[in-house]
Order: structure tokens, then sequence, then C-alpha cells
């Protein structure tokens, strides 16, 4: 007879196959340690309310989706994460992916960039354009979108601490093209928390960042309406080694982090709340992210409802975008590196995302090939057009596993906010190396599981071949002495007393209260550099020395 339960074919069915035949392991788990069962039952979702727990596509609490209509409407925005070398490099490459059917621009900055140095500081010698394109005036900043109309493109941008000024760069460049900038769509990332938690690019420390980010909220509610001031990135969490529920937890506390900041300096929520973003990576467990994808949705729009009352639908929304993960890319066997891309672009995918990147399949050796870039940007192509993956919301809602999956993210991850609650909120615990230390036990545990083979990683640990050799982009090592004589002809070129006076101005409105970002407009239109504006709120300010978590 047919089992009636699901205790009934454990104990029966079940158990009678493991007892002649043991399982591949003993234990079966996610990538953070949760138990799997061998099969799912609505037995395992006691209490479920499918009206409660999910509604439907567009309507709170968002579980499903933010969209009514998600894919049927339109696809995700298909925005390649690109940037190299020097500005007239990157805009070759932006004109070929937008050429080959890219829907949005998305810009890599080097390292310099990032930081506030110009290619001629001392401090940027060996790394200028290696990460990706420098950017040091204004000059940079035409050239990188020569002949790409800003009013017909959307354009993220991953940048932190200098984020204020790329804004202002930006729409500096709109401004020349006869482009309003009530007419400009993008992203810049302006995330600085995380930045102090993994990744490392910042400047100041924790209060000025705090209030340039602000700043950056009001400028755009009062000049840039359509523009994304805020992008709150998990993905450099992911990427550091955290579990999903971690990613989930850590981004979301920021995120909460950043609204109470905004409200503090007087903003109201549904002035500022629809145009919060969220950026999250996408790792290899399938069904684990895209079931993080859905819990960190409901969570945020419970946040946004419950902690801060919310009225507006989109002050509730958690619209992101999704990277593949660049720390599951191997430089052993890159070929494998597209099939691991494309089963994580379609997790995102059936998870809602709003715009992917699709990582190319050499990145684990050096910066992507034309070859590489135009395969990873098919890859979602042939998601989008070939598979009918777009043709439904949420198409994986209702099943057992999925929906029990998505409560206990939802559950692990409101416990570690609860924590860093406790703590004083994100930057208090940061500060105190609560997260820090989070990821790092996560990123030990599963390295250790993967030099033990607990965990297979195709080609590293396993099913290993001799190796061809795979052709990698090489960059110009002239590009830093180009950027130096260009800086060079630009401050041979501009009106000195001007520049001066801008900067003794920027300095003045950083030690009172005003906000900042008219002023740097005002800067990088009379050419004054990135690394001038950035060095003047050094002085200022100072710099951030990070506490070393123990």
């Amino acid at each position: 007879m047919p089992s009636t339960s699901k205790r009934e074919w454990l104990q029966g069915t079940y158990g009678k196959a493991v007892e002649k035949a043991r399982e591949r392991s003993k234990v079966f788990e996610t990538t953070g340690k949760m138990p799997i069962e061998p099969v799912y039952t609505q037995e395992d979702l006691n209490g479920f309310d499918p009206v409660r727990d999910l509604g439907f596509p567009g309507e709170y609490p968002f579980t499903r989706g933010i969209q009514p209509t998600m894919y049927r409407g339109r696809f995700w925005t298909m925005r390649q994460y690109a940037g190299f070398g020097t500005a007239e490099e990157s805009n070759q490459r932006y004109r070929y992916l937008l050429g080959q059917g890219q829907t949005g621009l998305s810009v890599a900055f080097d390292l310099p960039t990032q930081i506030g140095y110009d290619s001629d500081d001392l401090m940027a010698a060996g790394e200028v354009g290696k990460v990706g394109v420098a950017i040091d005036s204004i000059e940079d900043m035409l050239t990188l979108f020569d002949n790409i109309p800003l009013d017909k493109v959307t354009t993220s941008m991953t940048i932190n601490a200098t984020a204020g000024i790329l804004l202002a760069l930006y729409v500096a460049v709109a401004k020349h093209q006869g482009v309003s900038p009530d007419k400009l769509g993008g992203t810049i990332q302006n995330d600085i928390l995380k930045e102090y938690i993994t990744r490392g690019t910042y400047i100041y420390p924790p209060k000025p960042s705090m209030r340039l980010i602000t700043d950056t909220f009001k400028y755009c509610n009062e000049n840039v309406p359509q523009w994304n001031t805020i992008s709150i990135s998990g993905y450099h969490i992911r990427e550091a080694g955290s579990t999903a529920a971690q990613e989930i937890a850590f981004t979301l506390a920021d995120g909460i982090e950043y609204v109470n900041a905004a409200l503090s300096s007087g903003l109201q929520l549904d002035d500022f709340a629809g145009r919060l973003s969220f950026f999250f990576a996408c790792h290899s467990n399938f069904l684990e992210e895209v079931a993080k994808f859905r819990a960190a949705r409901r969570l945020w729009a419970k946040i946004m409802k419950d902690r801060f009352g919310a009225k507006s639908g989109r002050s509730q929304m958690l619209r992101f975008h999704t990277q593949t993960g660049g720390a599951t890319l191997t430089a052993q066997q890159p070929e494998n590196n597209i099939v691991r891309t494309t089963v994580q672009a379609l997790a995102a995918v059936l998870g809602g995302t709003q715009s992917l990147h699709t990582n190319s399949m050499d990145e684990a050796l050096g910066l992507p090939t034309e070859k590489a870039v135009q395969i990873a940007l098919r890859t979602q192509q042939i998601l989008a057009y070939e598979h009918g993956v777009g043709d439904i919301a949420d198409p994986l809602g209702g099943a057992y596993y999925v929906e029990d999956m998505t409560n206990r993210l939802e559950a692990e991850a409101l416990e570690y906010i609860q924590t860093i609650d406790n703590l004083g909120g994100a930057l208090a615990a940061l500060e105190q190396g609560f997260q820090q230390r989070e990821i790092q036990e996560a990123a030990y545990r599963y390295q250790r599981q993967t030099e033990e083979k607990e965990r297979i990683i195709v080609g590293v640990n396993e099913f290993r071949t001799a190796e061809a050799p795979v052709e990698i982009l090489k960059l110009d090592p002239t590009i830093g002495q180009r950027q130096v004589e260009k800086l060079r002809a630009l401050r041979a070129n501009r009106n000195t007393a001007q520049v001066e006076a801008l900067l003794a101005q920027l300095q003045q409105t950083a030690e009172g209260t005003e906000n900042l970002i008219p002023v740097i407009v005002e800067c990088v239109d009379a050419r004054v550099t990135l690394g001038e504006i950035s060095h003047a709120l050094r002085r200022v300010w100072g710099e951030y020395r990070p506490q070393v978590a123990i």
C-alpha cells in the first residue's frame, strides 16, 4: 500500500531502500549547514498560509515578485559589468556590448578611482586601469560615454567611497549631451557599510561617509528623481564567504542602517525608500539561491512595513540586481565556468531578479576577453528567448522544498538581524567585528570542506585534467603614463583660481552641514579632478583605519 504520511514513508519505503544501499553521503545540507530532508511534503509547511506568506506577484509581501507581470512585461535588464584600461578602451567595450544586445551598462572602476586617487598619485602606481577603468576628471567621463546617449540607457556604477563624485561626473556628462538630470536612470552602489565589513575600498570614517550617502539621497530626490541612490550590496558579503542566510541578514541590516540615517537627516521615508535597491550574488546551490531571493524580498517588505511604517508599496519592495558568483569560478578547466554561470543565472531569474550580470568563463584568470564576454551575454539571451523561464511569475512557488527553504532562510536571517539590533545596529556591530567574524567562520568551514573533499569542485579537487593554455586579455602597459599625460594637459588648461576657490568651498561645506553634492557638481564642471576632491575631504575628515576582527 502507498504511504499516507511522510513519517510512514521514511520508516517504510525509504528506510528499507537505505538499508539495502547506503546513500552517497551521511549528511545532506546546504552551504549554510541547513539539513536537507530526502523529500518534502505539506507536512513540512506547518502553519503555512499561501495568501499571507506568498500573496501574488506585485502585492505585499512580494514573495513572488515585485511586478504583477514580472518577465511577461519585459525581461530583466541584461547588464554586463565591464571596464578596464582607459576610458577609450572601455567605451569601445560598452558599444560592443550594446551592439550585441545588452540592455544596460555596468561600469567597473580601477582601484585608484574607487579610493580617491588620481592616476598620477604615487598611491596609484601600478594600479591604473587594472581592475576597471581609470576616471580622473570630466574629460575621462566624457570619453567613457562618447556616442552613448544617456537618456536611452541606464547605467550602474560599482563605486562607493567616491560615489558622489562619479554621480556628479555622470550628471555633468548628461548636461554636455543636452540631457537634463531628471531624465537619467541608473544606480550608484554607494554602499559604504559593506566596505568596512568585507571589501575595503573605504576612505573616510563611518560618520562622514554616511553623510555623503544621505546627501546623495537628498540631491537625487530633488534633481535626479529616477536614479537609484544606493545599491545595498550582499554580493561582496557572499563572495567573502558568507552563507546565504548571512548574505540576506547582513545586507538587510545595512539597509536598516541607511534608512535610519536618512530619517535622522530629515528625509521623509517615501521620498527616498522607493529608490533603494539591492545587489546579491548567486552561488551554486540552485534551489537554496532561488529561496534566498524570495526570503530576502519578503523579509524586507515586512521590515519596511512593520518597523518603519512604510505606506507606499514601492517603499516596501526589494528591487535587486544579481551577479553570478565570481568566487565560484575556477582557473582550472575554465570552460566549466560557462555551466556554473548558466545554472546560477537561471536561479537568479527564477528568484525574480530585476537585472543580471553573468560572469565570463575566464574571469578567474584575468579580465574577460571579448569572446568570453559575448558567451556570458548570450547565456542570458538564451535563457530569456529560448527556454520559456520568463513566461510565468515565480514558477517554483508552492514547491514544498522551496517554500520550506524560503521560510528557514528568512527565520535564520531574522535571528541575525535581531542580534545586530541588540549590538546597536549594523554600524555598531561591524565596529565590534561581528559580521566579519561570522563571515570568516563560514568561509573557513567552506574551505575546509573543499580541501577534505566533503564538497566536490569539478576540476579542482576532483575530475582534474591537464590544462591547455588559455588566452587572456593583456592590458597596454602604457595606460598609467597616458593618464598622467592627460592630467598634465588638463591642469595646464583650466582656470586655476576657480579650482582653488571651489576646493576651499568644498572644505568649508564639509566642515558644516550643507549638502555636499551640489558643490561637487560645480567642482567637476570646472575640471577639478576626482583625487583633488577626495583629498579636500580627507583634510577635513581624515581616513578610516580598521580594527582587526579577532
